[in-house]
C-alpha cells in the first residue's frame, strides 16, 4: 500500500507586533518597499490611501489599524503585500515579509476562539512548525468584497 504524500500549502510569512501571519502565496502579487501613499478623505480608517504601483492605482490598507493593533513607526523593515481579492489587488502594510514557506495541511489547526487582538473570522487556521506559530488569514473576510468593491469606487 502506497502512502500519499502529505499535501502542503506555500505561504507568505509576515509580521504585525510580535505575531507571526501567513497569507497563501497564490493570493499575493508582489511584496514591495514602503512607498508614498495618496490619503483619500472620506476612506474607513484602515485605509491609508492609494499607491501608483506600475500604473495601477492600487488601495493600501493598513492591517495593524484594520486588527486594532497599536501603531508603530514605519521603517526599513516595513512592507507592502499586494494582494489579490476577488481579482483586484489590495496591498497591505505589514511590519516585515519574512519569508516562504511551505506548510503540510496536518499541521493546520482550526482557529481558536480568541487570537489576541485578531477577530476571529480573520483567521482559517494556526500553524505549528517547531516553535513557530504561525496565524493563517482569511483574506475574503479580512476585506469583504463589499468592501474591496468600495475601494475601488474611490475617487483620486
Amino acid at each position: 500500500m502506497t502512502q500519499e504524500p502529505n499535501k502542503t500549502i506555500k505561504v507568505i510569512v509576515f509580521q504585525l507586533e510580535n505575531e507571526e501571519y501567513a497569507i497563501p502565496v497564490h493570493q499575493v502579487g508582489s511584496i514591495e518597499r514602503i512607498m508614498p501613499i495618496t490619503r483619500v478623505p472620506g476612506t474607513a480608517e484602515f485605509v491609508e490611501g492609494v499607491i501608483n504601483l506600475r500604473g495601477v492605482v492600487t488601495p493600501i490598507i493598513d492591517l495593524r489599524k484594520r486588527f486594532s493593533i497599536k501603531n508603530y513607526e514605519m521603517d526599513e523593515s516595513t512592507r507592502i503585500i499586494i494582494t489579490i481579492i476577488d481579482e483586484m489587488d489590495v496591498g497591505l502594510i505589514v511590519d516585515s515579509a519574512n519569508d516562504v514557506l511551505d506548510i503540510e495541511e496536518e499541521a493546520i489547526e482550526p482557529p481558536p476562539q480568541v487570537i489576541g487582538a485578531v477577530e476571529e473570522e480573520y483567521v482559517s487556521g494556526v500553524a505549528k512548525l517547531d516553535k513557530r506559530l504561525l496565524i493563517l488569514l482569511n483574506l475574503s473576510q479580512v476585506l469583504s468584497s463589499r468592501e474591496v468593491r468600495e475601494l475601488y469606487d474611490i475617487e483620486v
